[in-house]
């Protein structure tokens, strides 16, 4: 391919990385604004600024630097210092995801995490400005950004597939294995100074990477509406007992009043169905609706209403199960929010609980 031809490739690459990645900058932005804002989440502009890296990256491949009297050295530091800052981003956003493999979380939300992925981001960064500033330096070969890029991909592959796969989202798991292997192979066309190669497959996996940050914020949003705990007057519980059968699905509690007012039907044992059925039928009754955990020192001579804690622990944790699935949800985001609206601590008697819901949003039973 002759200079011309070369040139004009590059110029309409560069177009297209910049107009694509600035909208797309834009609307992640717009998402964060309007939900992710509200969440005190930041991962999402973190991820904005990494794509308006490539945006601006887009802009150094348009302009003319030998006319402005720059040389083509400055050109690659300023290419190799945009996709280090995304890099750089993108590490930075991966405290923010909820779900994360189980041996690299510790690592990724520990204090150090900010020292882990900025060291060798400056170590980096130096050299790169060294060489653009060298008139007499020969090409600069960008295998640091490379470096710090596999290093992001390493990370950033595993992260992806954990939260589309623990949102039940396994295809776009796969996607995302996919596209992290194309972005490999744009880092080794880097490496061989194959431009030809580079710009086709930088256009593939940078796509491809911002569709699935949209994949990402979208099956954020989706696990928000279902997965929000409505408070306890919008709760409403219904006990079925379906005659005949003794397991699980003998023994049902529908609920209702989550977004999009879908009915939630979820088997229980029939030791946990019992006792959320008690407190149903203590909460109907004129009395205050208390029952009473097992003290250590217990009287023998008293009979009382649950043995220790963990009955009501299994009782939340089999609800949360059926609502969300297996590993599916968070003690923060789901197991304290439904305690929360189910049940209430007496602040005067010790070691008393009573459902929270208010009598009319409970049906005692209705048999199938």
């Amino acid at each position: 391919m002759d200079i011309v031809s070369s040139i004009q490739v590059s110029t309409f690459y560069g177009w297209w990385q910049f107009s694509v990645c600035l909208f797309a900058f834009l609307a992640l932005l717009s998402i964060w604004y309007h939900i992710g804002k509200k969440q005190d989440d930041f991962g999402q502009v973190w991820l904005a600024l990494s794509i308006l890296c490539w945006s601006i990256s887009g802009l150094v491949e348009i302009v003319s630097w030998k006319q402005i009297g720059l040389s083509p050295h400055f050109k690659e530091g300023l290419r190799s210092i945009f996709s280090l800052l995304n890099s750089l981003f993108i590490l930075l956003a991966l405290p923010w995801f909820r779900y994360l493999p189980k041996p690299l979380a510790p690592l990724i939300k520990s204090n150090f995490w900010p020292y882990i992925i900025g060291i060798p981001f400056v170590f980096a960064l130096f050299p790169t400005l060294h060489k653009m500033f060298r008139v007499n330096s020969a090409a600069i070969i960008s295998e640091l950004d490379v470096y710090y890029a596999l290093l992001t991909l390493f990370f950033l592959g595993f992260v992806l597939w954990e939260s589309f796969v623990k949102r039940r989202l396994p295809l776009l798991g796969l996607l995302s294995i996919i596209t992290i292997a194309v972005t490999v192979m744009a880092q080794m066309y880097k490496l061989l100074d194959d431009t030809i190669n580079l710009l086709l497959f930088s256009a593939i996996f940078k796509t491809s990477l911002i569709m699935l940050f949209f994949a990402l914020a979208l099956s954020w949003v989706k696990e928000l509406t279902e997965t929000l705990i409505p408070s306890p007057h919008q709760l409403k519980l219904q006990f079925i007992n379906k005659s005949g059968l003794s397991n699980k699905d003998g023994f049902q509690v529908s609920m209702q009043g989550f977004l999009g007012n879908e009915e939630r039907v979820i088997s229980l044992t029939p030791a946990l169905y019992k006792l959320f059925k008690l407190f149903a039928e203590r909460r109907l009754d004129k009395t205050e609706g208390w029952l009473e955990i097992k003290p250590k020192n217990f009287d023998a001579a008293k009979t009382y209403d649950i043995n220790d804690h963990n009955e009501i622990k299994r009782l939340i944790v089999a609800l949360l199960d059926g609502l969300f699935g297996k590993q599916s949800w968070t003690k923060d985001k789901h197991y304290v929010p439904l305690k929360t609206t189910l049940f209430e601590m007496s602040e005067h008697r010790e070691r008393k609980i009573r459902l929270l819901l208010p009598q009319e949003n409970i049906i005692l039973e209705n048999k199938g």
